[in-house]
C-alpha cells in the first residue's frame, strides 16, 4: 500500500519554507483570567513545533484558540496568510486538524467507520444524494472508504478496520485519532499529548509516525509533557508559562534555558528559601 498524498509544503525561491500557520498576539480570558497572554507563533511548512509547559500553562487553550474551539479575546490567527474563522468546521475545512488530550473516537464504531468520518469534511453529497444513494453519493462513499483503508494502512491499522474503536488497545487508539485527523486531508496537523499513557515502545512508535507524516508534506504542532520526546522530535519548541511566551527557540537553545528549568523544577533559592 502505498503512503497516502497530502499537498506538499509550499517552499520559496532560495529554499526557504513559507509561513503556514500565525498567531499573532492571541489572548484568551476567562472572566478575571487570563489563561492565554499575547502569545504568537510561526509554524512554517513541513516543520514540527513543540508547545511546552508546566501543567496550567495554557497549552490547550492556545490549541483550542487556533482550532476555532475558542475565539480568542484579542489577536489574530492566520492560515496562509488567511484569517481562520472560529468555528472547528471551518478551520478543518481550511487545512487544520487536530487530535485531544482525551481520546475522542466514535466508540460504537469501527476503526474504518472512524476515519471515514474525518473524509467527510471534503465531500459533497447531501442529504437527498444519501437517502435515494445517488452516483454522487455512491462515488463518495467509495472514496471514502478507499481513503480510510490507506490511512489505516500507513497508521499501521489495517488488520483492525472492522474492529470496534472501544475495543483496541491504548495505543492503537492514538493511532487511530490521527489517521481520523489525516483524513480531513490538513496542511497542518496539530498533536495534543500524543504520548499520553504510551509505553516507551509505543512512544517510539508515535515519534515515528510523527516523521513519516512531516515526510509526506505536512506541519506539525504538538503538545507534549515528555521532555526526551519533543526535543528528539521538534525543529523548534516554544515554552509557555502562565499564559505567556517565555522563549521560543531551537530544542537546544529551550532544553538548555535557565528560565525553563526553573519554570519546570522550581527556583534553588525560592526551596532554600522555604
Amino acid at each position: 500500500m502505498s503512503a497516502p498524498v497530502f499537498a506538499s509544503g509550499a517552499t520559496k525561491p532560495g529554499g526557504e519554507r513559507g509561513v503556514l500557520l500565525e498567531a499573532r498576539d492571541v489572548t484568551m480570558r476567562f472572566g478575571g483570567l487570563t489563561a492565554v497572554k499575547q502569545v504568537s507563533l510561526q509554524v512554517h511548512d513541513g516543520e514540527i513545533v513543540g508547545l511546552i509547559g508546566p501543567n496550567g500553562a495554557g497549552k490547550t487553550t492556545f490549541f483550542n484558540c487556533l482550532t476555532g474551539l475558542y475565539k480568542p479575546t484579542s489577536g489574530q490567527v492566520t492560515l496562509r496568510g488567511d484569517v481562520l474563522p472560529p468555528k472547528p468546521r471551518d478551520v478543518v475545512k481550511a487545512g487544520v486538524a487536530r487530535t485531544f488530550q482525551n481520546i475522542r473516537l466514535f466508540h460504537n464504531m469501527t476503526a474504518m467507520e472512524n476515519v471515514m468520518v474525518g473524509t467527510y469534511c471534503r465531500t459533497k453529497a447531501n442529504v437527498i444524494d444519501a437517502i435515494f444513494r445517488l452516483p454522487r453519493h455512491r462515488r463518495e462513499e467509495k472514496a471514502s472508504t478507499a481513503r480510510a483503508g490507506e490511512l489505516l494502512a500507513f497508521v499501521g491499522l489495517a488488520d483492525k478496520a472492522n474492529t470496534l474503536s472501544r475495543n483496541l488497545p491504548y495505543g492503537d487508539q492514538r493511532r487511530l485519532e490521527i489517521a481520523r485527523a489525516l483524513a480531513t486531508d490538513p496542511s497542518l496537523l496539530l498533536l495534543d499529548e500524543p504520548t499520553a499513557g504510551m509505553n516507551p515502545n509505543e512512544t517510539r512508535d508515535a515519534e515515528d509516525l510523527i516523521f513519516r507524516i512531516r515526510d509526506l508534506g505536512l506541519a506539525i504542532l504538538v503538545i507534549e509533557h515528555d521532555m526526551r520526546f519533543i526535543f528528539n522530535l521538534c525543529d523548534r519548541v516554544l515554552c509557555l508559562v502562565q499564559g505567556e511566551v517565555l522563549i521560543d527557540g531551537t530544542g537546544d537553545e529551550v532544553q538548555n534555558d535557565p528560565r525553563v528549568i526553573e519554570a519546570y523544577l522550581g527556583s534553588p533559592q525560592a526551596e532554600a528559601g522555604d
